[in-house]
């Protein structure tokens, strides 16, 4: 009798009921019953019904321990009305489930909620454009390509950029970034952010993207008090002077003998019934019906506190600023009384935490289809909520950052290549077309081959370069370019004209030159007979 875990996504609470459904009406134990002399085969009693149910959402990892009692009966109330189950007589709908011995069946077949059908919001969350971009509506092939002349020293040090002697670096020319822009950076970081912790393909399904609002997001995040409440703009959205007042006498309650005590015994009780007839007539619940789904996937994530409490904020941020300012006060005053101990009871029969649980968990969460598992899934929340309330509330500080170093990064100046010597600005980016795959190729082969010669030609006729120097630059050029320096040099006769050779001078002539070379003195003797 164990619930399988429902993670987050789509339709959760859809799979939850069906989950139960299914549960309830496979295992639930029949057996006969005799009710006014007659005997009922394969039956329940309401009773029997409300334990085993209860029993069964007090284990399942889904609901949690604290699911109570009457949240039970809500639950079979529903079943009812949905015709899950029936009456001993066949009856449903109108009729009332309560707590007793009145006997029921599962008719014979089980109608399962069908996945609704929502319309198909934009698939992929809205990516901000990038600013080498062309503008909206600009077709590329219309766009005349801006040509570049290029000297010598230019096409150098765009050689030695591409060969990997400098760090290559690309021109941005960005354009002014407006408050709209601004805006658009928010939601769409925001929700990607959202997706990425929730593991979805799309929010489509949970989340209308097109009902976000912007604006509410920068709200929240920047105009905040010190205590990190909503400052709103609007006063006439605030909460009415008297339900804060006694919001804050139950969130203060004194605890000091020097305080001044109430003058009528059961004075809390009718301060907390102010504030809670206040919270039950809302239009619509502090967490908005087209977030009600986004906040129960968020459900999913509770075994892993981190990445839900991270979810919830963000999700949190999503709220009109007026609804967030609420819950923060509403959430703050819950846990302070639940955490003080000399605070009187409230209600007869329940405890603290179970009363604030029961009280505003309906006005903090529900949704617009009754055939819903809201209230449970509502008691959860609130329980997680006002355990970490503080953590849930606070302004996600590693997506405002990632944020705001965004903007400034997109309005810092343009990057330029290193080592130009010239500050070009240009009034508008350049685009290229696009061509053939012929083109390439016959662009790849011979588009090069000009500014090399023309390299090749500056290099020759430079007067300024010595003989040694000359040649030592041209051996460079033939080795990393060949085929064009054969082409400008086909024979080394062409090669030798760049460089005639200088008649040698004649050797001077010396005078001893002439003489004969030096022999040595031969001494003869001569000898007499």
């Amino acid at each position: 009798m164990e619930h399988r875990i429902v993670g987050p996504g789509p339709y959760r609470a859809t799979k939850l009921w069906n989950e139960t459904v299914e549960l309830f009406r496979t295992r639930m134990p029949l057996r006969k019953h005799r009710c006014r002399f007659k005997t009922y085969e394969h039956c329940f009693t309401a009773a029997e019904a409300v334990d085993w149910l209860h029993e069964l959402l007090r284990n399942s990892q889904n609901f949690g321990p604290e699911v109570t009692r009457k949240q039970t009966v809500q639950l079979l109330k529903k079943f009812l009305k949905n015709h899950v189950i029936e009456d001993i007589k066949g009856k449903w709908g109108q009729e009332d489930f309560e707590d007793n011995r009145h006997l029921y069946r599962f008719p014979p077949s089980s109608p399962l909620k069908p996945y609704p059908k929502k319309p198909l919001y934009q698939r992929d969350v809205i990516k901000f454009p990038e600013w080498n971009d062309p503008p909206p509506g600009t077709s590329q092939e219309n766009i005349p390509v801006r040509p570049i002349v290029m000297n010598s020293e230019m096409w150098f040090k765009r050689h030695s950029i591409a060969i990997g002697e400098v760090p290559a670096c690309r021109l941005v020319y960005r354009r002014q970034l407006t408050e709209a822009n601004v805006e658009e950076i928010w939601k769409s970081t925001t929700l990607s952010h959202l997706q990425k912790i929730l593991g979805l393909d799309s929010l489509e399904e949970v989340l209308n993207v097109k009902l976000v609002n912007s604006k509410f997001i920068i709200h929240n995040v920047y105009s905040v008090s010190k205590q990190g409440v909503v400052i709103l703009d609007d006063k006439s959205k605030e909460l009415p002077h008297w339900v804060l007042s006694a919001m804050k006498c139950l969130a203060n309650w004194p605890n000091c003998s020097d305080w001044k005590q109430p003058m009528y015994l059961g004075f809390e009780k009718d301060v907390f019934k102010t504030i809670a007839d206040y919270y039950g007539h809302l239009k619509e619940p502090l967490l908005t019906f087209h977030l009600f789904d986004a906040f129960v996937s968020v459900l999913g994530l509770l075994q892993k506190e981190k990445m839900a409490i991270e979810a919830f904020q963000i999700c949190c941020l999503l709220l009109p600023p007026e609804n967030r300012r609420k819950l923060q006060l509403l959430m703050r005053m819950m846990a302070r009384i639940c955490l003080n101990k000399e605070m009187p009871p409230l209600c007869d029969g329940f405890g603290t935490r179970t009363l604030m649980v029961q009280t505003f968990s309906r006005c903090i969460l529900c949704s617009k289809d009754e055939v819903d598992l809201d209230e449970l899934l509502a008691a959860r929340l609130v329980t997680f909520l006002m355990d970490n309330y503080q953590e849930i509330l606070k302004v996600p500080l590693a997506l405002q950052t990632s944020i705001e170093e965004r903007v400034a990064h997109l309005r810092r100046v343009q990057i330029k290549y290193p080592g130009a010597d010239m500050d070009v600005t240009l009034s508008a980016p350049s685009f290229c077309r696009q061509i053939s795959p012929e083109e390439f190729e016959y662009q790849r082969a011979y588009g090069s081959q000009e500014p090399l010669a023309a390299l090749l030609e500056e290099v020759i006729a430079d007067a300024k370069l010595s003989n040694k120097e000359k040649k030592k630059k041209l051996k460079q050029f033939q080795k990393s370019y060949p085929e064009v320096y054969q082409e400008r040099f086909p024979t080394p006769e062409s090669e030798a004209l760049l460089f005639p050779e200088k008649p040698k001078p004649k050797p001077q002539l010396f005078m001893w030159a002439l003489r004969k070379p030096f022999q040595p003195f031969q001494r003869t003797r001569s000898f007499r007979m």
